[in-house]
């Protein structure tokens, strides 16, 4: 017999989001038109085909060798196509060595033909847009946040035991963590206890709960919907001798569906009055009924905030932030730039830095990976990873996209990023581009960040908010910082996301070419602009996050809202 729930329902299990492995860009998806580089790739195309095709036509001739026949030509189009691992070099009209369009880093050189043409539009004051227009408010439907889904309850009824979750990740994995386990203790109608951080390997950061967030306000925000506890009661703990790890650690499948956990986790649960599922990352389906939705969005959206010390220099961030643009109206670009060591080692990318370059990288492979990337019959291309918009982009390349898409110097721009690799030699010229340009180490003291050093999940906690309430907000390379963040700025800003999120696939091509024209450089970026804009009211699917798509589960229409009821902001 189960016990009782109060958030009954189930849904199909959702499959995990595909692995962050190489995945082979299928032959002429690099573009073409303004993009194209010259005719070399297609040029190489028609030579192998013809060299497949004598091949096949020898073999032929010969009815003795007739059943070999086929496994040649498979052997011809896996060498074709790449499989094999052979990196083929193509030699241009001037001798030079290159790959395909799009494989090879040449945004210096693109970089070196452009500024002065970017400087003299600057000069004559051409810029194409200015922050006080660059969304279009024709664009935006009116929708608000909205708790109205979740029934108030004056009294919950008898819990049915302890659940207990370890977070793992850094800080917005942890964040996803502590969410999807309020959905699950709605769920099962268990009381959640506190959730403890695991000390990731990568992030190295000791912060419990209430360093990271504000506990008492997450506890307050949730009381009529979930019980919230900051630790066991000593009588349960005594059943497992006082030691949380005596209690079992339940192995729940990632992406697990309402369903499992009622017939899987609930019977344990109510035998045993408390259970542990660590790590608890990924383990609750996308798609689940709209009442554990709704809790959802009531913890990401509302009972979730930063501890006071988080939000106190977060504050003072943001109008500091205002304040240096008054050129703009007060208003700011923020950029998720991910082109730290670790980041770029885990891409396999390869830039400009030659033969150290290269050993940095293996190095860094090998200290946070072990071996990883140097298991047998693992095939690395970083020209196909490149080509596939896998690599992060370069603080100059961030730079060239901005003033393509015509932000001009005048516009200020603050950098959420941890450690940036080699960072003297690769943001010199996005400074050169963007003279107003800020980070937490130009925009805090070094007294004001003490506290924080050595915390990555509460440096992070800083750029979050500064990014949140920029007017634009630029993502590079993905991750669980601008999944949330996006989402975030969706559920404040009438749902319109206000990000930009580029086309990496477009930009491999368009920096591939360091004899473009600057009228064709910028048209193609301003259209990602105005995709952007016009991409950034989206309705979530059933297969999306509500984390990044609040629409519609925690946001309805201006209209719908006016009779909405939030106990929730009243207590700040």
């Amino acid at each position: 017999m189960h016990g009782f729930s109060r958030l009954g329902g189930g849904a199909n299990t959702q499959s995990p989001p595909p692995s962050p492995r190489l995945r082979r860009k299928k032959s002429g998806s690099a573009g073409g038109g303004i993009f194209a580089n010259g005719v070399d790739s297609y040029e190489l195309q028609n030579f192998m085909e013809r060299i497949v095709y004598v091949v096949i036509s020898a073999v032929y001739r010969r009815r003795g060798v007739l059943l070999f026949a086929p496994l040649l030509y498979i052997s011809g189009m896996l060498l074709y196509m790449g499989t094999l691992g052979f990196d083929v070099v193509v030699i241009n009209k001037i001798g030079n060595k290159s790959g395909p369009p799009g494989s090879v880093y040449r945004s210096n050189q693109v970089f070196k033909r452009l500024w002065p043409h970017m400087e003299a539009e600057n000069s004559n004051g051409t810029s194409y847009v200015s922050l006080s227009n660059v969304w279009n408010p024709k664009l935006r439907q009116g929708w608000k946040p909205c708790v109205h889904q979740i029934t108030s309850q004056s009294e919950l009824p008898s819990s049915n035991g302890f659940l207990i979750i370890e977070a793992n990740g850094g800080l917005n994995q942890q964040r996803l963590s502590i969410c999807d386990a309020v959905a699950v203790a709605g769920l099962l109608n268990a009381t959640l206890v506190i959730p403890y951080f695991h000390l990731n390997s990568v992030w190295r950061d000791s912060s419990k709960f209430a360093d990271i967030f504000d506990e008492e306000f997450f506890i307050y925000a949730l009381r009529n919907h979930v019980n919230v506890v900051r630790a066991l009661p000593e009588d349960i703990l005594q059943r497992f001798d006082n030691n949380i790890s005596n209690i079992i650690n339940l192995r729940v499948k990632g992406w697990s569906s309402s369903t499992y956990y009622l017939q899987k986790v609930l019977p344990k649960l109510l035998e045993l009055g408390a259970v542990r599922i660590a790590p608890f990352s990924n383990r609750l389906a996308h798609a689940v009924p709209s009442n554990v939705q709704a809790l959802r969005c009531l913890a990401n959206f509302e009972a979730l905030r930063f501890s006071e010390k988080i939000r106190t220099l977060a504050a003072k961030m943001v109008d500091r932030m205002v304040k240096n643009s008054t050129s703009s109206g007060g208003k700011y670009i923020s950029v998720h730039l991910r082109f730290e060591e670790d980041m770029v080692a885990f891409s396999c990318c390869i830039y400009d830095g030659g033969e150290e370059e290269q050993h940095e990288m293996d190095i860094a492979r090998e200290r946070s990976w072990r071996g990883k990337f140097r298991k047998r019959g693992r095939i690395i291309k970083p020209g196909a990873i490149r080509m596939d918009g896998k690599c992060p982009l370069t603080p100059l390349e961030v730079g060239m996209m901005l003033r393509g898409m015509g932000f001009d110097n005048n516009t200020s721009v603050y950098i959420a990023a941890g450690k940036i690799y080699k960072a003297e030699k690769y943001m010199a010229p996005l400074k050169q581009m963007f003279p107003r340009l800020e980070t937490k180490d130009t925009l805090a003291s070094a007294e004001e960040l003490a506290p924080f050093e050595g915390h990555s999940s509460r440096l992070a906690a800083l750029d979050y908010t500064v990014c949140l309430y920029s007017e634009v907000f630029i993502t590079t390379q993905g991750g669980n910082f601008p999944h949330f963040l996006i989402g975030h700025r969706r559920y404040l800003n009438e749902g319109h996301a206000k990000t930009v999120k580029p086309d990496k696939r477009k930009l491999a091509l368009l920096f591939d070419n360091p004899r473009i024209r600057w009228e064709n450089f910028k048209r193609p970026l301003r259209d990602m602009l105005h995709h952007n804009d016009i991409k950034g009211c989206e309705i979530r699917k059933a297969s999306g996050s509500l984390y990044t798509y609040p629409i519609p589960d925690c946001m309805c229409k201006q209209a719908d809202s006016k009779n909405e009821n939030s106990n929730i902001t009243q207590h700040t």
